[in-house]
């Protein structure tokens, strides 16, 4: 009985040894870590009509995040030539011509895209794909295009600017 004890207490010991170290050492790693949550535009809900609501016309200045592109060229990422469905309509939005720095969000059947559209360029906020969308990004100098693609469906949002003011155009395909 006695011996049994013995070998009880020892596990215990051993046992919060462990625990102690393992904890020690995950606080010692997360101790110089600091995590700010990110920060989100506020989401408008669709009025009476079910109406999607347009863009805020109340400028909002951001600074400009870090923007990943993918490895290859948009030619060679572009979705099959042949469409499932027809073109469905393209509504088109143009940017103010005044000071840069004002961010628009658009939202879509595929998700939502914020852009921070300047007088002579625009830069990719965020995008965020709706609930079974998956999303690609593509970047040039004069251009930015993101697609929001759900089986056979696809939704594509591009800033251009490189014949004016930055200007958004939407389509479904």
């Amino acid at each position: 009985m006695r011996r049994g004890l013995v070998h009880v207490l020892a596990w215990l010991l051993a046992t919060g040894a462990a625990v102690t170290l393992s904890w020690w050492g995950v606080h010692t790693v997360m101790a110089g870590t600091a995590y700010d949550p990110p920060r989100a535009l506020p989401v408008k809900a669709a009025d009476a009509t079910g109406q999607k609501p347009k863009p805020s016309a109340t400028p909002t200045r951001r600074p400009s995040p870090p923007q990943r592109t993918p490895s290859a060229p948009p030619a060679a990422r572009k979705p099959s030539p042949t469409p499932t469905k027809p073109p469905g309509p393209s509504r088109t939005a143009p940017a103010p011509a005044r000071a840069s720095g004002e961010v628009k969000s658009y939202d879509t059947d595929g998700g939502r895209v914020v852009f921070d559209l300047g007088r002579t360029s625009a830069s990719l906020v965020s995008a965020t794909p709706g609930a079974g969308w998956s999303m690609q990004v593509w970047k040039t100098e004069s251009w930015i295009r993101v697609e929001f693609s759900s089986g056979a469906d696809r939704v594509s949002v591009f800033c251009t600017w490189h014949d004016g003011p930055p200007r958004v155009e939407i389509g479904n395909y």
